[in-house]
């Protein structure tokens, strides 16, 4: 009997050892997905005190699209060349409404598109993490409510942008 006791103990700890494991590292993926679109996401979610505008493409990099920044907002200045970092669904002749970042040499997109964008990479970390939770946690439930959750936002993304 004694051995039936030892081995059901020891099946619980590597239960509870796994369960701490995968947890650890669904909440890890989840934090490392709000942390990288809160360096974005900020910026184009508190607009109040940032110059917003409109810019209008007019050359586009590998990696970069710029063009002339024209103000809408009170107490914003006109520059002649802001840069758009991320050329996604951005195409030269077209004007986009942006806020700056501060110093205002870098823009990014406003409205609900860019807040959409902004949020891509909590998409995918949603995605991510919800194989980890049906599979090493055994929440399947809640594994298909995250994956949906990830889909949803990069469908909703793509569909504005």
């Amino acid at each position: 009997m004694p051995s039936a006791v030892r081995s059901s103990r020891g099946s619980s700890a590597l239960r509870f050892g796994r369960f701490t494991a995968m947890g650890a590292v669904a909440v890890l993926i989840l934090i490392a997905g709000v942390w990288a679109s809160w360096g974005t996401a900020q910026h184009v979610m508190l607009t109040k005190g940032r110059e917003r505008g409109t810019v209008e493409v007019t050359r586009c990099a590998e990696d970069a699209c710029e063009g002339p920044f024209r103000p809408l907002s009170p107490g914003a200045q006109p520059r002649e060349r802001v840069v758009l970092d991320d050329t996604v669904a951005v195409e030269r002749g077209r004007t986009y409404t942006v806020v700056l970042k501060p110093g205002g040499r870098e823009a990014v997109r406003s409205g609900p598109a860019g807040v959409l964008y902004a949020w891509v990479p909590l998409g995918g970390a949603l995605l991510l993490a919800s194989v980890v939770v049906a599979g090493g946690l055994l929440r399947t439930r809640l594994g298909w409510v995250m994956a949906l959750a990830g889909a949803g936002l990069l469908t909703a993304a793509f569909v504005a942008l």
